[in-house]
């Protein structure tokens, strides 16, 4: 059994609960089936458990060094992501034109699991890198396009989203980075940047030829003063090494490392703060500053890099799961090898009679169960987000505005879940270990410590609530939550009409729990003070998630049911595979769900004690 993921759950996902294969049918994937499916996803495997997986510790324990001139990596981390690149990944999901495999997006997520659970710090590079290549793609000119989005897709070039700021932190409206445009070039509006960046991952390194940054910055206005706010925000390219016209390297831009910033998790890949246009390596003609070129319209950067940024943010969900999933993994194989303790009852009173091994015992199995609802249930939403990109891209008219509006509004859910949720299995990983789990000899501790970077990775968890609260559940006077709602009501008339009694049960409690999400929602917003609506929008998130997890395992459980009722099914590890997703599906309705009562009531109430406690009283 693989420790990374599960591939029969991958499967079961895939094929027999969101039906990829149908994918097939829309004219981009019509070259695909099944079988090149499965051949990409076992490439992924093979090299993310070959190559990706033994440094992960290594990666970890020997985390990359910046000496004042240049930064050290091990060299593991370059001859992974050769072996990535290589394979054609950094353009699995692109088109024929530019190298591209044309995978559907949930088929190359799906793959893409493998490396976050195998190793996040490696996986990093790439990840940003395909993120910014989809965003030159949508926003950039052809010139950009072919000058830094094919090398980055041959995995010659890597690139990076730099937002934050030493003072701004998550407040992209007080970004001070300044851009003055200096002439047209055959890239584009050609401006120099001066200012800095902090927490910028894959900042500075040798992996690549070139570093390709997505720089946020603002352009001055007529009185040669910043703009306040977000809307003086551009997004501009800004390459480590320029590039000439015949696409060789030229010069060192005006971009300078000022330091590594030292993680508790991730550590594998370089975080840093970097300076634009200290002067200090490139000053043609006399100038300072970091030549960057305009990506599309000047003030429209912050809508640009929302491209990357929700692209991120279901990716750093992606990578929390993967990250539960790979550490329920290893606590399951420990808690099937481990002899420690006896049964009670008359059985376990003798103290010369054999230990038993964790596994047959009852705690330890609530707390193997309760990983397995976290990360499976997690990465059936993570790959669901997913199909419907693939959908809405083959859509039209209202069908596509319809999915997009449902993935806008599951988007803050599907980053900030499995952030919240598969962080605790990691410490229920732990805690299966023992004394163990803590060590730094075995794997879970890392697992633990490079989650807990996701709650705050790409918009903390608060400002994830504030997003779903106060804009995605009441765009377009509620259209997106109008439309999750008549998804769910679809699966609890399958449910229903099942005839399973569980079914029904479970139907019946996600009803109730859906009534009330809407009720709450609509008595918030009837609050007329949005300090008060959104005091608690951190709850709001929550209950909102658990509501939408339920439903992803009511469908995973009535997939599970129907197996079942085939006889081929009903026996062997093919049954066990299948009464452990209802099992799992149990445990969510009876231990989790029920814990959305007290949320909804507390949100019902308008509690203001967040609102009127003050500084002085800490």
């Amino acid at each position: 059994m693989s420790l990374i993921l599960s591939r029969r759950d991958l499967n079961f996902l895939l094929y027999e609960w969101l039906d990829v294969e149908s994918l097939t049918r829309i004219g981009r994937y019509a070259d695909h089936t099944r079988e090149t499916f499965d051949a990409a996803l076992d490439t992924c495997e093979k090299i993310a458990t070959d190559l990706f997986a033994p440094h992960n510790k290594k990666n970890d324990q020997h985390e990359p060094h910046f000496d004042g001139e240049t930064v050290t990596i091990i060299p593991e981390v370059k001859a992974a992501l050769k072996a990535f690149s290589d394979a054609g990944l950094m353009a699995a999901g692109q088109d024929y034109e530019y190298g591209g495999m044309q995978l559907p997006l949930v088929v190359e997520k799906a793959g893409f699991a493998w490396f976050k659970g195998a190793n996040v710090g490696t996986s990093a590079y790439p990840f940003l890198t395909i993120g910014n290549a989809n965003l030159l793609l949508a926003h950039g000119n052809a010139a950009q396009i072919d000058t830094f989005v094919r090398p980055e897709l041959e995995g010659r070039y890597f690139g990076t989203m730099c937002l934050s700021e030493p003072q701004a932190g998550s407040s992209l409206s007080d970004v001070a980075t300044r851009a003055d445009f200096e002439c047209d070039s055959p890239l584009g509006a050609q401006y120099r940047l001066r200012g800095n960046k902090m927490w910028i991952s894959g900042g500075e390194h040798a992996l690549s030829e070139n570093i390709v940054h997505l720089v946020l910055a603002k352009i001055p206005g007529p009185d040669g003063k910043l703009i306040p706010g977000v809307k003086g925000i551009s997004l501009f390219v800004v390459p480590k090494y320029l590039v000439t016209e015949d696409g060789t390297l030229g010069e060192h831009n005006d971009v300078v490392l000022a330091g590594l910033n030292h993680k508790m998790g991730y550590r594998g890949t370089t975080n840093c703060l970097l300076n634009f246009g200290e002067g200090t390596k490139y000053t043609p003609g006399g100038r300072t500053g970091a030549i960057g070129y305009l990506v599309g319209e000047p003030h429209h950067g912050l809508a640009y890099m929302f491209h990357m940024m929700n692209e991120a943010r279901i990716g750093v969900g992606l990578g929390a799961t993967m990250l539960g999933y790979t550490g329920y993994l290893h606590a399951l194989d420990y808690a099937r090898n481990r002899p420690q303790g006896r049964p009670l009852g008359a059985a376990g009173k003798d103290p010369a009679s054999p230990q038993v091994r964790l596994v047959e015992h009852a705690d330890v199995r609530r707390m193997l169960l309760a990983q397995k609802s976290y990360v499976e249930g997690a990465l059936a939403l993570n790959l669901w987000c997913a199909k419907l990109v693939d959908e809405a891209n083959a859509a039209s008219g209202a069908e596509r505005e319809s999915l997009s509006l449902l993935l806008d509004l599951l988007t803050p859910i599907a980053k900030s879940w499995p952030s919240q949720w598969c962080l605790a299995a990691n410490d229920l990983a732990i805690q299966v270990h023992g004394g163990y789990g803590y060590t730094r000899e075995y794997n879970v501790e890392q697992f633990y410590r490079d989650n807990r970077l996701n709650p705050i990775h790409e918009g903390t968890h608060g400002i994830q609530g504030l997003d779903l609260l106060g804009r995605k559940v009441v765009i377009k006077d509620g259209a997106a939550l109008k439309i999750f709602v008549e998804r769910v009501q679809a699966t609890l008339e399958r449910a229903h009409a099942s005839g399973a009694a569980d079914d029904a049960v479970h139907a019946s409690a996600l009803a109730a729990a859906l009534k009330r999400l809407t009720q709450v929602t609509q008595q918030l917003w009837a609050a007329g003070d949005p300090a008060v609506t959104l005091a608690n929008a951190s709850v709001y998130l929550e209950a909102f998630g658990h509501v939408v997890m339920a439903w992803v395992w009511l469908e995973q459980a009535l997939v599970a049911r129907a197996a079942l009722a085939v006889p081929v099914k009903t026996s062997g590890d093919e049954a066990d595979f299948y009464r452990g997703k209802l099992a799992a599906a149990a445990y969510f309705f009876a231990w989790e769900l029920p814990k959305t009562g007290a949320q909804f009531d507390l949100l019902a109430s308008l509690d203001r004690t967040t609102l009127d406690m003050q500084d002085a009283w800490f």
